[in-house]
């Protein structure tokens, strides 16, 4: 059924639209995951709570967004993805007015909960609207500039939060998200064309393993370094949800109708690229978390100048990212994710050398500008080696399991760098917090070069435009052979 929305869709406005709309859809939600924490001094300011209460603003979204995103696009496949999609978009936009005209840090924490829901749902499906919606010639250009956008807004987040705290109201982060969400509302009503997944039964015991494995491992990645590791809560959630997630695959290995087929990791190419997106976010995720902390708090720049400084890594995907498109529509996305994770690894380990207390922007910029080329470079070529990795009835499934694992990835990525950190060095002096940052841009650094790594097990594409998987092959990929 899904192939053959693509004409309708371009009756009701074609690949335009869909680009437009699920670009901005995507990156309101990717913007989400950081906006918060340039924000937290005035949140706390405002509202009060404890450091706790503060920690939770950030991860009870990245939380709901982690566990429910397969959910999300199970619902979609089944139901419409467009219907879930207007859906999902409804509830973050509402969620997000909700956090604005927050009275307290608990109602805060619960509708930034109620936000990661609504981009759960929301997010897996902007790729399989824009993949019906977009020849099959031309995907890798259009996931180049989507992919754009949404690198943009997971690393700009700490600027347009501390630019909009400093310079208006923390309430606006959030308010931002309302009048663009009821602007797409209807245009995605009429734009967008309806399609569907194989129109399998929801797997309801999947859905409980992935959701309650994900969530016993992000909870205690994020509560690790707060709680301590050894905490009977945190260890408890730990190892919950590590054997919820081997539970979830076997279940996925023998049910007929998985939510996740492990089938699908037979596939080099699958198994390939989420493995790289893991290790891209843990490593990208940790060090934005970090470094943006130093430069306001080491550098003493304010959160806008801070934001302003980081542009050169930040805004490098809307510049590269489609150029990137293209090239993997000329040689492959294989190459091009790989280059991208070892420049963005190069990149870190080069701000790891020169990290001081008082170090030029000068000194800094070489390693900001090749991280932002790197990471451009990976998010364009890996959004098409996703969608092009499965057949096109189960690209709802691809993508919702390769965005839950970019999240873990984050989750995990600032547990582990802030543990690093905390270990080596503090918040107690200018010295201090750069002894505990070198070691964790350090990782951050091997972290993404191991995602380089395991991007060369993608296999290379046989012939222009197509890769070759061990399962079937992709309906979506066959016209861009021709």
């Amino acid at each position: 059924m899904s192939q053959q929305t693509a004409p309708t869709t371009a009756r009701r406005g074609g690949a335009i639209w869909a680009l437009v709309i699920t670009s901005v859809a995507g990156f309101m939600a990717s913007l989400d995951n950081l906006v918060v924490t340039t924000a937290l001094p005035s949140i706390r300011e405002d509202l009060g709570g404890a450091l706790d209460d503060l920690e939770w603003t950030v991860s009870a979204y990245t939380l709901t967004f982690a566990v429910l995103l397969m959910f999300g696009a199970a619902l979609g496949d089944r139901f419409g993805r467009r219907r879930l999609f207007l859906a999902g978009l409804t509830v973050f936009t509402g969620a997000s007015a909700a956090a604005a005209m927050a009275p307290g840090i608990d109602s805060l924490i619960a509708a930034r909960a109620v936000q990661g829901a609504g981009a759960a749902v929301m997010m897996p499906l902007t790729l399989t609207l824009l993949t019906a919606a977009v020849p099959a010639a031309k995907r890798g250009t259009v996931y180049g500039i989507w992919g754009a956008v949404n690198g943009l807004a997971v690393a700009s987040g700490p600027l347009i939060g501390g630019s909009l705290t400093e310079h208006v109201s923390w309430h606006w982060i959030f308010w931002l998200n309302v009048p663009v969400g009821l602007a797409l509302l209807p245009l995605a009503r009429l734009r967008l064309a309806e399609s569907h997944g194989t129109g399998a039964p929801l797997d309801i015991p999947g859905t409980l393993l992935a959701s309650g494995g994900l969530f016993g491992i992000v909870y205690g990645l994020v509560r690790g370094p707060a709680d301590g590791w050894t905490d009977s809560v945190v260890l408890t959630g730990l190892l919950a949800g590590g054997a919820l997630l081997v539970a979830f695959v076997v279940h996925g290995s023998r049910a007929r109708n998985a939510m996740l087929p492990m089938r699908l990791f037979r596939s080099r190419a699958f198994a390939g690229i989420n493995a790289a997106s893991l290790l891209m976010f843990l490593g990208m995720f940790g060090s934005i978390f970090l470094l943006s902390q130093y430069m306001q708090g080491v550098l003493g720049y304010s959160p806008t100048e801070a934001g302003l400084r980081m542009l050169p890594w930040t805004g490098m995907p809307m510049l590269v990212a489609p150029v990137a498109g293209m090239l993997s529509d000329r040689i492959g996305g294989r190459p091009v994710v790989a280059a991208g994770l070892f420049l963005q690894a190069a990149g870190l380990g080069y701000l790891a050398s020169v990290v001081t207390a008082d170090v030029s922007y000068a000194a800094q910029l070489p390693g900001l500008i090749v991280s932002g080329i790197g990471m451009a470079l990976y998010f364009a070529p890996a959004a098409n080696l996703v969608m092009s990795s499965v057949r096109s009835s189960e690209q709802g499934i691809a993508s919702g399991a390769n965005n839950a694992l970019r999240e873990v990835g984050g989750a995990l990525g600032i547990a582990i760098m802030s543990s690093i950190f905390s270990a080596r060095g503090g918040y107690e002096s200018a010295q201090s917090f750069v002894d505990g940052l070198r070691p964790a841009l350090v990782t951050g650094a091997a972290t993404v070069a191991l995602g380089g790594l395991a991007a060369l097990l993608i296999p290379a594409r046989r012939t222009p435009g197509r890769i070759v998987t061990s399962a079937e092959p992709a309906p979506a990929l066959e016209a861009s052979t021709r």
